[in-house]
């Protein structure tokens, strides 16, 4: 995923159905191209101004490849607001393999960050505003439990499922 530089405006959105409900893409157009600055999901809306579906063409493309089993890497210019901890957080989800998961513990690790602040790097990860598109979801506890997931935890578990790192659950 390519991360431009960071742009003062969220200036259009658009909505998408996806088989976790429905998502809110963010995005601006600053003079050099388009760029996604936010997708949540359903409980935890982005801001937009103006709705326009035009500009999200690449990124529906990508997602509906992604739901359908075709896409497992998204790339797409992005500027997502945050700290430079918080980026370099980031940067390391897009490093975690569709398929698979980590740990808060092991991504520290990755990052060279002490075990005493695993939690910053926990809030971090929380705090990502590219929710599917940057794989938070693949960040679970060190038990192999599924933590908070600002889309629902519920949706952690589909996506993860979705991707084969979980199996499904017969219900």
């Amino acid at each position: 995923m390519d991360q431009v530089d960071q742009v003062d405006q969220v200036d259009v959105y658009t909505v998408y159905d996806s088989p976790v409900g429905e998502l809110c893409l963010t995005g601006a157009e600053p003079a050099d191209g388009f760029v996604l600055t936010a997708l949540s999901l359903p409980g935890r809306r982005g801001t937009g101004t103006v709705r326009a579906d035009r500009p999200f063409a690449e990124a529906v493309r990508q997602l509906d490849a992604y739901f359908g089993g075709r896409c497992t890497r998204f790339d797409l210019p992005c500027a997502a607001r945050g700290t430079e901890f918080q980026q370099q957080v980031w940067r390391a989800l897009d490093d975690i393999p569709y398929g698979t998961t980590t740990t808060y513990g092991e991504l520290a690790a990755r990052l060279g960050v002490p075990r005493s602040e695993i939690r910053a790097v926990g809030a971090a990860v929380g705090a990502n505003p590219l929710l599917v598109v940057r794989p938070c979801h693949r960040v679970i506890g060190a038990d192999g439990s599924m933590r908070g997931y600002a889309g629902g935890v519920e949706n952690k578990v589909r996506l993860l499922t979705h991707e084969g790192a979980l199996q499904p659950m017969l219900g």
